[in-house]
């Protein structure tokens, strides 16, 4: 069994993925900004920043790692400044490269993000398209991207490239939506909501990096789920399945994506350019390069895990709501703005 170096191992993600691990026998060693909620024998969890070199090197030096599973990140919500989030974000790789170099560690997986790019696509977007960011979130992978990818000559790098990410305990900006289903309100699109953009289930974005760790080589993916169903069907699929009495309704397209931009700019919403494209425009990866190289495929569509996410959230509300001190994705965002329109829904 292997010894294996997580960061952003307390988030959503990072603890579905550090649980997995343990499950199949490997020891861990997770590196966060906020405590993780495992305890384990062979889980060493270490609240600390991946900017600071000097604690990196203590827990990288000697200790015979395998693979770093690069998944911290600080988003663009709540009150992080763009200047803390781009520090975090880019100066933390760059710094966790170095140490990983200099404790000749031969592997990274890196989950980057199709926030890469800021518009829709009417065909899915492949690996060889160039990328587009257009918020800092978006920039701040890229950059880390390339970072990674210049120390080709130190250690192999597997960059994966996800849209949204959604399994139980998912919250975030999820949890606004689910809100609304529990409730019985109307669930609002932008748009007749025909448009389909792609999420990926957790644990098949899991499943994608320990065979990309065990392939050991430098490559690059973009990862998805198939068959997706437009952004209309995946609300109508929840909203029966849960027996809500919510109904899905349509605003105007136009009209609403400028309030919405007008809004996040006076820091009213805490919706942004990511979450208009998604709301709005159609977004796919080409996942054909990863089931051929990788053998991989998914497991869930679209509108089954957000029906998962949804779940937990109906049957988890009370505890949900007092969350602190744990990660963006794993406690409700602030509504803002969007409390108006809950009232009128």
């Amino acid at each position: 069994m292997a010894l294996v170096f997580v960061t952003g191992g307390s988030g959503f993600l990072g603890t579905l993925l550090v649980n997995d691990l343990l499950a199949a026998g490997h020891s861990v060693t997770n590196i966060d900004l906020v405590p993780s909620e495992l305890k384990h024998p062979r889980l060493r969890s270490v609240v600390g920043d991946i900017r600071n070199r000097a604690l990196l090197d203590s827990l990288l030096r000697d200790t015979q790692h395998e693979v770093v599973l690069h998944c911290a990140a600080l988003l663009a919500h709540g009150r992080i400044s763009p200047q803390e989030l781009w520090s975090a974000n880019v100066d933390g790789t760059r710094t966790l490269a170095a140490a990983v170099a200099a404790a000749k560690i031969p592997q990274v997986i890196f989950t980057s993000s199709n926030c890469l790019w800021s518009t829709g696509f009417s065909l899915p977007v492949k690996e060889d398209e160039p990328p587009a960011p257009a918020e800092i979130y978006g920039s701040s992978k890229l950059a880390g991207e390339e970072i990674l990818q210049s120390h080709r000559a130190d250690f192999a790098t597997t960059i994966i490239r996800c849209p949204t990410i959604i399994d139980e305990g998912r919250l975030g900006l999820l949890a606004i939506l689910f809100e609304f289903i529990a409730e019985g309100r109307r669930v609002w699109l932008v748009g007749d909501g025909s448009n389909r953009y792609q999420f990926i289930y957790a644990r098949d974005l899991i499943d994608a990096m320990k065979l990309a760790w065990r392939a050991g080589r430098n490559s690059l993916f973009g990862i998805g789920s198939d068959n997706v169903a437009s952004l209309r069907q995946c609300y109508e699929h929840v909203i029966t399945a849960a027996q809500s009495r919510a109904r899905v309704a349509s605003l105007p397209k136009g009209p609403t994506l400028l309030a919405m931009r007008a809004a996040y700019g006076l820091r009213l919403s805490p919706l942004g350019p990511y979450q208009y494209r998604m709301i709005a425009s159609s977004f796919e990866f080409d996942t054909s390069r990863i089931k051929a190289e990788l053998g991989w495929r998914p497991t869930l569509a679209n509108h089954d895990m957000l029906l998962v996410a949804y779940r937990y959230y109906a049957a988890n509300r009370v505890e949900i709501q007092n969350r602190q001190d744990v990660s963006a994705h794993r406690k409700p965002a602030d509504m803002g703005a969007i409390r108006v329109l809950k009232w009128l829904s």
